[in-house]
């Protein structure tokens, strides 16, 4: 887990790719489950929006849509 891009997320200054490899990495260490209610809703959301996998994995979404 890196907290200068949680830090960084929290003050607003990461654009939609960085959020979605911040949450990637988060839900691939299990991290987002432990951290803010927040966190593990936005994660749900993510995943249930297509754009993470249950495992963090990034999806087509991301690329489809031209995030990443």
């Amino acid at each position: 887990m890196n907290i200068e891009d949680i830090i960084k997320y929290e003050e607003g200054r990461l654009n939609d790719a960085q959020t979605l490899r911040l949450f990637s990495n988060l839900i691939q260490s299990g991290a987002v489950w432990s951290l803010q209610g927040h966190y593990g809703r936005t994660a749900s959301a993510m995943i249930q929006d297509g754009w993470i996998s249950r495992s963090g994995e990034l999806q087509d979404k991301c690329y489809d849509n031209g995030i990443l």
